[in-house]
This record gives C-alpha cells, structure tokens and sequence, in this order.
C-alpha cells in the first residue's frame, strides 16, 4: 500500500499505521482485562481502619447495604473495618450467584461469632467434607423422621391442639403470644431431635428455648457486629460477654439430653435424630466419612438445628397474626375460603391446594415478614468471575434477601402485604422466582420442607378457631410492624386478644 504514497508520505503514514495499531492494541488489552474477570466490585470509598463502616446503620444492615446497592449495582463491595464484604443485590443477581454458581460461592463465611458458636463443627456455621457428611447426614435422617412425609404432619396437628388449649386459656383477653409459640414451634423439632415433646410449664425447656432466642437475638445486634470485624473488643462488650454465657449454658441444657438419651439407647428402638447419630457413632465402618460422627458434630448439629428450627419459624407465625390483626379484611377472606373448603375439621395438607389465598397470605407473610434479611453470609471456594467482577478466592459474600423480597423490579407492592403477588387474576395461587425466603443453592435452609408444612398447618388451625383483634384501646392502625433486629426479624412485643369462632 505504501507503494502508491509519494516518497515524502510515507514516514507519516507508517507512523498513523503503528498509531493504530496501538490504539488496537489498547482497545483488545483492555476487553482482554475486562473478559478476564481483573475488575473489582465497585463500592464506597473507603477509610483507614474503619472501612466504610460510618457509612452504614448497624442496627438495620440490610436497609443500609440495599440502599448502597441503588447508587453501587447489584455487586459491589463494602468495608467492614479491614474486611472485604461482597453484596449481591437484587433477585437476578442474588439467584445466579447462588444457583448457577453454586460451588463458587456455596462455602460459609465462619466470622469470629460463628467460630465461637461451633468451632468449626455441626451444620449451619462450617466448611468442608465434615459440613458436606453433617449436612447429607441430617437432611437424609428428617426425612426418614417425616420431613415433608405425612408422620410430621400428625406431630404438628397434635401440636395444634396444646396450642389451640393454650389460645384458649386466656378468654378472648388480650396476651402476648410470643412464649407459647415458640414452644410451640421447639417442639416439633425436639420431637425430630429427642423423640420426645416438652410440656410448655417444663422449666428447663422454658430456660433452654427463652436463652437460644435471646441468643439470636444479640448476635445481630450493632455491638456484635463490631465484634466480628474487630474480635479483640469482645471482652469489653457486654452483648458479647453475655452471648458466651448463653451460649455456655445452652450447650449445657442440650448436652445433658443428649446424655440421658445416650444413657438410655437401645438400637432396636429410634426415638430420633440423636439415636441415630449415637447408634452411627457407635458401630463406625472406618469409612472416610466415619470420622466425622464424634461428640462435638453431634452436639452443634443438635445446636444448630434446634435453634434455626425454634426461631424463624416462630417469628414467622407471630408476624401471620399480626398482620391478620392489622389487615382484618385479608384475615375475613381466610376465614371465609377457610370455612367455605374445610369447614369444622382438621386442616390437612391435602388442603393447601384448595385453599389458594391462604397459601397466598402464609408466602406474603414470609415474603414482607423477611426473617433472615441478610442470609448467613456465604464465602467464595475460588477466585471467580461474575457479572464482569473478579471476586478473590476466600471472600465473604452477604446474599441480600432483602434485596429480593422486596425487589421493586419483581414486585408490584413490595413494601405492603399484598397476597395478590401470589395470585392470578382466576384467584389461583402462583409461584414466584423473586420468593427466597429459605435462600437457594447449596446453603439454602435444609427445614425448608418441615418450615412450610408448620406454618401451614399451626396458621389455619389458628385462624379455624380465633378471630385475631388489637386489644381494648387500640385500633388496626396502630399495631407496630417495626420489627425488633437480631440475627432475624422478629415482631415487636405486643398483646392481641383472641376471640373464638365456635
């Protein structure tokens, strides 16, 4: 081509030509930097020391990394003090990380709180073949107990019925409900752990379920939070002092029923999960996996199911009738559909089918309820690319469940009860892809099954029988929906009277 230049032409030509290639050459360097995944998350500048930590509400987390989310995209990247917080935000994001890249980002951040908790052992707050052997373990072993079979569904209704004793008990005066449903709700996992219920006047079961949710309670708390970001304050937070002397005395009330039940084995007869555990540990293979069934897994297993199985589930029941207290025409169209389908007799989970707004108002309850508005934050098991970041190997990950039950690009109401986000326009209940209150992929809440079937079951025997009204004094309106912030959310303290139907 240079051929066709006059002489004097050619210098300068040659010179645009390399200038081109250069500028080529940048334009494929920088795609190539780009399609290899080198570009961090963006995120807010941070300070020395703190991070971003004065940018943030530790007493509502959520909100606050949500509200970042807005200016920053659906992953960016936070400061703890000197830790490195990935936030996936938003229902796209939060269900592609945690399904399509379900092994990148399947592993737990085990931050100082967790590790004080477990040591590294039981189900919720571990890693590795351990936490993959307890997990297969136990979701193997509730099912074969009746998770999502129907032996769990006639523990639950018996269980309706000392509940529905207790409703009773108090003659349509107002009282608050928070203890006798948490019992409630422990039993039915202590039936799964210990074969056994507790009557709810039985001190120590009182003692144990009271001190695991003040447990929850405070690990969500703005002073523990600190506390993981900077373990060398624990011992001047009272919050943290307090949280060890709990969870000493928690681990004390479980391992002396495990004792007596280890006392009493006999392998000819299951009573439950611990029996098998027991029996398992006493009849080891020398398989690989045997050497992960010893006294310390047993005991946070124990732990760690009793309590995820006591508190979401309770606080999710307390939110249904409270929102039925404040909504008195959504708890009208329950009650109707309710009487219309079943009439006088036990609810059965047969019925849920037929029974579409109320399936409708439990999942709208979960949905606005948002128990668990930041999961149990997650780690990644090796460097990977997503969504044109480059996320190290190692780095905790908070998959932002607030951020996808009330996404406002999924739902059309997402800061109001609405059960119209679960129905079509026939009134047929319908699925939706943005409802993760279990979380998804490979940590998603291993209950999830059991979860469904107590709400279902505890809310319309419940609703069968009482109306749910404020008390004297105060009206619909004035009901708080301010949730009280822990680990999860959980009503405020409240009194509703509960008037029978019959």
């Amino acid at each position: 081509m240079f051929e066709e230049l006059p002489q004097g032409a050619i210098l300068p030509s040659f010179l645009g030509f390399l200038a081109g290639l250069l500028a080529v050459h940048r334009l494929y360097s920088s795609l190539r930097s780009r399609s290899e995944m080198k570009v961090d998350p963006p995120g807010p500048r941070r300070l020395p020391l703190l991070g971003n930590l004065l940018q943030l509400d530790l007493k509502r987390l959520d909100e606050s990394l949500f509200s970042l989310s807005k200016t920053y995209g659906p992953v960016f990247t936070v400061h703890f003090g000197p830790k490195k917080v990935v936030v996936l935000a938003g229902t796209r994001t939060v269900k592609q990380a945690l399904v399509n890249y379900a092994e990148e980002f399947g592993e737990r951040d085990v931050n100082p709180l967790f590790y004080d908790f477990n040591k590294g052992h039981g189900i919720i707050f571990a890693n590795g073949d351990s936490w993959k052997e307890m997990r297969r373990f136990t979701l193997s072993k509730l099912k074969d107990f009746g998770m999502g079979k129907r032996l769990i569904e006639e523990k639950i209704m018996e269980e309706c019925h000392f509940l529905i004793e207790e409703f009773e008990k108090h003659q349509g005066k107002a009282f608050d409900n928070t203890s006798v449903i948490t019992y409630t709700a422990s039993n039915i996992i202590s039936a799964i752990m210990f074969g056994k219920r507790f009557e709810y006047k039985d001190k120590l079961f009182q003692d144990l379920v009271e001190k695991d949710c003040k447990l929850i309670h405070l690990s969500g708390s703005a002073s523990i939070t600190l506390y993981n970001f900077f373990p060398w304050l624990g011992p001047f937070l009272k919050n943290w002092r307090d949280l060890m002397s709990l969870l000493e005395s928690i681990r004390q009330h479980l391992k002396s029923i495990i004792s007596e039940l280890q006392a009493t084995l006999n392998p000819d007869v299951c009573r439950g999960f611990v029996d098998v555990f027991c029996t398992r540990m006493q009849n080891l293979e020398h398989d690989a996996q045997d050497v992960h069934f010893h006294d310390e897994n047993l005991l946070n297993s124990v732990f760690n199911l009793f309590g995820a199985g006591t508190d979401t589930t309770a606080s999710t029941l307390r939110w249904s009738l409270l929102f039925m207290a404040r909504y008195p025409q959504i708890q009208d169209r329950v009650q109707e559909e309710l009487s219309r389908v079943v009439g006088v007799r036990q609810v059965q989970m047969e019925d849920r089918k037929k029974l579409p707004y109320v399936n409708a108002v439990i999942h709208e309850t979960q949905r606005l309820a948002n128990i668990v508005p930041m999961a149990v934050a997650h780690q990644t098991s090796r460097d990977v690319t997503f969504q044109g970041y480059f996320i190290q190997k190692g780095t905790a990950v908070l998959p932002l469940l607030t951020s996808v039950l009330h996404d406002e690009s999924e739902w059309e109401t997402p800061n109001t009860f609405n059960p119209s986000h679960f129905l079509d326009e026939e009134g047929n209940f319908i699925k939706r892809d943005a409802f993760l209150p279990f979380s998804a992929g490979r940590r998603a809440c291993l209950g999830e099954s059991l979860a469904k079937v107590e709400l279902f079951l505890f809310f319309t025997s419940l609703l069968q029988r009482f109306r749910f009204i404020p008390p004297p004094g105060i009206s619909e309106d004035e009901l708080n929906l301010t949730p009280v912030v822990g680990f999860t959310l959980c009503p405020m303290t409240h009194r509703l009277r509960a008037v029978s139907r019959q």
